[in-house]
C-alpha cells in the first residue's frame, strides 16, 4: 500500500467513488463486470475497459462543468 512521506495512506480524489460506480455501470449495461474483465488479458476486454473509462471521464466531466454553471449562477467562484 503506497503511503505518504509521513506515513499516512494517500487521500483519495474526490470523485474516484463516482468513477468506480459510473464504470461499472457502463460494464453492466454491456454485460460485463469489471472484475471479470481485469482478469482477461484479450483485446475486447481492453477496449471495453477503455471504453468504460472514458464514459466514466465525460460524466464527471459533464458533472463538473454542470457544477461550474450552478456556482456561477449564484455569483459563486
Amino acid at each position: 500500500m503506497r503511503t505518504t512521506p509521513d506515513g499516512r495512506p494517500p487521500l483519495e480524489e474526490p470523485h474516484s467513488e463516482l468513477e468506480r460506480q459510473l464504470i461499472n455501470t457502463y460494464l453492466a449495461q454491456t454485460g460485463h463486470s469489471y472484475r471479470a474483465l481485469v482478469e482477461r488479458t484479450d483485446d475486447e476486454a481492453r477496449r471495453l475497459l477503455a471504453d468504460a473509462t472514458l464514459y466514466a471521464s465525460e460524466r464527471l466531466s459533464e458533472i463538473e462543468a454542470r457544477s461550474h454553471y450552478v456556482h456561477e449562477l449564484h455569483g459563486e467562484s
